[in-house]
């Protein structure tokens, strides 16, 4: 995080990860959701980053969520499956914590 960058900097970076496991494990594990994941970052790329250097970083902890589960499971377990869901519940509570304590 830098000095420039907002507050809910962190969260977002998380953000940027989950979305990249999610990207990769949901449809490892059979979810038909195709591009939803790489959507919904590029959605928070829009939204949220309109400097280059900033947007690089977003994209490296997108990748960094994708290759981290891409490097380990070939197939869904279990554990693949406890992961989504909990990244699902940590994704959603970091929305909800920056949109009510951020909202413009």
């Amino acid at each position: 995080v830098r000095p420039d960058d907002p507050p809910y900097e962190t969260e977002l970076m998380r953000l940027a990860e989950i979305l990249g496991a999610l990207h990769y494990l949901r449809p490892l594990c059979g979810a038909p959701d195709g591009s939803l994941w790489r959507d919904q970052m590029q959605a928070l790329l829009d939204a949220e980053v309109q400097d280059g250097d900033r947007k690089r970083r977003f994209i490296e902890r997108f990748n960094q969520g994708y290759r981290g589960y891409s490097s380990v499971y070939r197939r869904c377990t279990p554990a693949a499956e406890t992961a989504l869901s909990r990244y699902v519940e940590e994704g959603g509570a970091l929305i909800r914590n920056v949109t009510t304590r951020y909202n413009r």
